[in-house]
């Protein structure tokens, strides 16, 4: 009998370590790692133990004997993987204990954001006697993406928010929540509180389809409806066109795909997650009856991941239809050096040419579209039609109300940071910031996250990346050193509390937590957002009201 990973895997690599057999791969430091879909259990090897799955921060490990239907092809994606990539002498992971050089007693670091990828930076260095960590993050509330990003149908992924509270509840880290970086306080100002500045706020713009039309009403961005349906105070007001029957996706990724089975999902079950209150009502009144996913390359390079397209074939209610065509690939050619991928492609055909063969009678389908690219929108003051071209020259149209454009992030230039506007990120040498003119690194500013390496990977690729930055960081103790700050943290905690008196703390973010999971237990619901910023300062002003004093005492 063996464990499985299945869908929820975070990549977060926890359940590595744990594994007596190091029978869990790709492993931080493996080529494979930073690509991967997930992480993978070797049946043959797997001693059966449970370790791995007490570790998983979401619950993603699961007894093969536990698996429900929708997750029983997972035996096979786990053991193909290791058909790819035997296992060949492991070797167990070094563990690495991290101290501050002597003489250095103490390490002030501040990061900004308190997404993924600032929290797992957070947590390590947290863990470091003598480091003290600031957090400081420009919206309302912590977890970033992992909040606003993740599918509310995905609440089992959500559950790595657990542990990046517990990071937020250590007594060495302080959290500044509602506070802007460029508006409340600037970096330079960082810098004189702290040795280390970490950026760490993610990529916050959209990529554009750069075509006719895209200005239209009713033409928006992934992130636009994603933060609605998940209730971002900035979004949740925002009202979107669901009365057309059909709405068009363009974009080939997890994200595109999220987008469609929100919008064909029943209501009935979308009613039981964390998605925004008002969007579930604007969704219970939907007219989409289709949605029409457009990738502009072929099924054998979409980026959607296999364990994604696998759920969209058992959503109730829902057909999920192509064109076996676009399965007769003549430039996809396994090699031998791309078993894993072959396997991959295989069994993503074999779940679309099996969708095609439903009885069609669902009330709502999802179709998957290849080889087109959109060239123009259409319609007085809101999209009516998108046209799309074939690779042949020969275009078609196709009547829509909604057009989500889901073609991916970029980073937004920093103020205080260099930055690369081409690849839109900030420009680093493993982490540290370096000078874009002369590429040396500028003392004590550092990165980690999609500002870093741009959007790609999962939640869990971020805790091997800010690794790297943390090692980067710690290395430059013992050489040329860090600056040292000239105020304290009292001072800091002062000067932010007169910029900002709506901050809001670790505490007053654990109390917003707790209401809306109250209110979710009421509602048989994960959690009921909170959803405008009046809200959420209302609930936290319950403790911060009486503690301003302790705060400039701190």
């Amino acid at each position: 009998m063996t464990f499985v990973i299945t869908q929820a895997c975070c990549d977060d690599a926890s359940c590595v370590p744990v594994c007596p057999v190091q029978c869990i791969h790709p492993r931080p430091g493996d080529p494979e790692f930073t690509t991967t879909e997930q992480l993978y259990i070797d049946p043959s090897t797997c001693i059966d133990c449970g370790n791995c799955a007490f570790a998983c921060p979401v619950e993603a490990i699961v007894h093969e004997a536990d698996l429900s239907p929708s997750q029983a092809e997972f035996r096979a994606i786990n053991a193909d993987y290791f058909t790819a990539h035997p296992l060949k002498d492991v070797q167990p992971l070094p563990i690495e204990r991290r101290r501050l050089p002597q003489p250095q007693q103490n390490l002030k670091v501040a990061i900004v954001g308190a997404g993924p990828s600032a929290l797992y930076a957070a947590g390590q260095l947290s863990e470091i006697p003598g480091v003290s960590v600031t957090i400081v993050e420009k919206t309302p509330m912590a977890h970033g993406l992992v909040r606003t990003g993740v599918a509310p149908d995905h609440d089992q992924t959500k559950l790595i928010g657990d542990t990046f509270d517990r990071v937020l509840r250590r007594p060495n880290v302080t959290s500044y929540l509602n506070v802007e970086v460029g508006r409340d306080i600037s970096v330079e100002e960082l810098q004189r509180h702290h040795h280390a500045v970490i950026w760490a706020a993610g990529a916050s713009e959209d990529r554009r389809l750069g075509i006719p039309g895209e200005g239209l009403a009713g033409s928006v961005t992934a992130r636009e409806f994603i933060s609605w349906y998940n209730g971002h105070p900035d979004y949740a007001e925002h009202e979107f066109n669901l009365s057309g029957p059909t709405a068009v996706v363009i974009g080939n990724g997890n994200v595109a795909l999220d987008a469609a089975r929100l919008l064909t999902q029943p209501t009935t079950l979308l009613s039981k997650t964390s998605i925004s209150d008002r969007a579930l009502a604007s969704m219970r009144t939907s007219g989409i009856e289709e949605v029409i996913v457009i990738g502009r390359r072929g099924p054998a390079d979409a980026a959607y991941s296999t364990a994604e397209l696998l759920a969209l074939s058992h959503l109730p209610q829902v057909d999920l239809v192509t064109n076996p065509a676009d399965f007769s690939d003549p430039e996809y050619k396994p090699t031998t050096s791309r078993i894993a991928q072959a396997a991959d492609f295989a069994r993503r055909r074999a779940i679309l040419l099996q969708a095609t063969r439903r009885t069609g009678t669902a009330p709502r389908r999802i179709v998957m579209r290849y080889r087109l690219t959109p060239t123009r929108l259409i319609g007085e003051r809101a999209v009516s039609e998108i046209v799309l071209s074939h690779p042949d020259g020969t275009s078609q149209s196709i009547k829509t109300s909604l057009v989500i454009s889901a073609i991916g992030f970029r980073g937004r230039a920093v103020p205080g940071m260099p930055f690369d506007h081409a690849a839109g990120v900030i420009p680093h040498d493993r982490g540290r910031v370096v000078d874009a003119k002369t590429g040396l690194p500028l003392p004590g500013l550092y990165c980690t996250g999609w500002i870093k390496r741009g959007p790609t990977g999962v939640i869990g690729t971020n805790r091997s990346d800010a690794a790297e930055t943390i090692a980067s960081l710690l290395s430059d103790i013992d050489g040329p050193g860090l600056p040292t700050p000239v105020q304290d943290p009292a001072q800091l905690a002062q000067l932010l509390r007169q910029r900002q008196p709506d901050l809001i703390t670790a505490e007053g973010w654990r109390r917003i937590n707790e209401a809306e999971r109250s209110a979710g237990r009421v509602a048989g619901r994960p959690r009921v957002k909170l959803l405008t910023s009046a809200d959420f300062l209302r609930v936290a002003a319950q403790h911060d009201e009486t503690s301003a004093a302790v705060l400039t005492d701190e």
